[in-house]
């Protein structure tokens, strides 16, 4: 969602900074569009960023013979780790 945002604020900044010609006197359309642009960038950036960070997981399983009743049992426990 991020990179689609992104993407989005970049394409219509660039419209304000460089398709459009009117000129309003209370904003300057140009100035918006390069603040829209570097938005869009950064939101790019960071949603790359999040995407590409590694994350670890590891599975334990455990099997082993209850000796009370004598079956058979597996345990699996998985735990995520995010390194940051």
């Amino acid at each position: 969602m991020s990179l689609g945002g992104g993407i989005f604020l970049f394409v219509v900044g660039a419209i304000f900074a460089f398709a459009i010609t009117v000129s309003p006197s209370w904003i300057d359309l140009q100035v918006m569009g390069y603040i829209l642009m570097g938005a869009g960038v950064l939101i790019i950036i960071i949603g790359i960023i999040l995407l590409v960070r590694k994350r670890r997981s590891t599975i334990t399983t455990r099997e082993g013979i209850d000796p009370t009743t004598g079956l058979r049992y597996n345990t699996t426990e998985r735990r995520d780790d995010a390194d940051i």
